[in-house]
């Protein structure tokens, strides 16, 4: 069992160990997602998930509902994030959107590391920031942007059932999605959180750049 404090060590470690590749695509814009990780708290909104063992005080991870007006991928799970604005690192970049989506404000000091860049079927080159998110007891969604906001357990993403991999026609590549509750998330967010899972938490240079995402995530 450990406690969230041997956790945020053990995230530390794996990831000063991980070689990231570092991605580019012509013409794609460059974008930062937030994977923070934050005490499950009591009273978090689960959305009916199984509460899988886990460690002594859990841990989760902070996902959002897209607003179901938004243009781009409206309803669908995401991780907090954005496009890089000139001028900022993706560090930067993830930090503010976590500031601008759910209302959580970190310094510098909560970047724990980077995982792989993602190139989307959509335009982007995505650089997934991890950060210790601590608490996080006052997440406020913005409501241009947030339908709502979920603390999913890290147990939930090593379940025996998890990742999900379908063959695409057309495609060499297999679709990941990831399990939670009765619900899926598919990639590009379900292989950053499967990389969190493997590199993170199992400690094993797991690559994901050649998933294959959803035909609706292709827009």
């Amino acid at each position: 069992m450990l406690r969230n404090s041997h956790l945020k060590k053990l995230v530390q470690a794996n990831l000063r160990r991980f070689a990231v590749n570092e991605l580019s695509a012509p013409h794609a814009r460059a974008a930062a997602v937030a994977v923070a990780v934050a005490d499950e708290g009591t009273g978090a909104d689960l959305s009916g998930l199984p509460r899988h063992a886990a460690w002594s005080h859990r841990a989760a991870l902070l996902l959002t509902r897209r607003s179901r007006a938004l243009r781009d991928h409206p309803g669908q799970w995401a991780l907090p994030g954005g496009c890089i604005d000139a001028g900022e690192s993706a560090e930067q970049a993830a930090l503010r959107e976590l500031a601008e989506e759910i209302g959580l404000s970190l310094g510098t000091a909560a970047i724990l590391g980077r995982l792989d860049d993602f190139v989307t079927r959509s335009g982007f080159v995505i650089t997934p920031v991890v950060v210790w998110a601590g608490a996080a007891r006052r997440l406020v969604p913005n409501p241009a942007e947030v339908q709502s906001i979920h603390r999913v357990p890290l147990a939930e993403f090593r379940r025996v059932d998890s990742p999900i991999l379908d063959a695409v026609e057309g495609s060499a590549h297999r679709l990941l999605r990831m399990p939670i509750g009765e619900d899926w998330i598919a990639a590009p967010t379900a292989a950053i959180l499967y990389q969190f899972r493997e590199v993170c938490i199992e400690g094993r240079a797991t690559r994901v750049v050649d998933f294959e995402q959803p035909a609706f995530a292709w827009k």
